[in-house]
């Protein structure tokens, strides 16, 4: 059995951009994998390990966010 990787929602900060990486269902809706804003997502996706971290923005793109950060 591997070893199980699990990101709990409190290593996030709310407003932060996260991958959910397989499908997840909820009573009320059901989320699709892709990209979400870390409090819209439900507990039972983090509990579930179905949640990671993005890597970090490199090249261009990063140099233009730090340039609109310094403006």
């Amino acid at each position: 059995m591997g070893i199980e990787h699990r990101q709990y929602r409190q290593s996030f900060l709310p407003t932060q951009v996260v991958e959910l990486r397989q499908i997840c269902f909820t009573p009320g809706r059901v989320f699709e994998p892709g990209k979400y804003i870390a409090g819209d997502l439900p507990d039972i996706a983090f509990e579930m390990g179905l949640v990671d971290a993005l890597p970090p923005v490199r090249g261009k793109n990063a140099e233009i966010r730090d340039k609109k950060r310094s403006e």
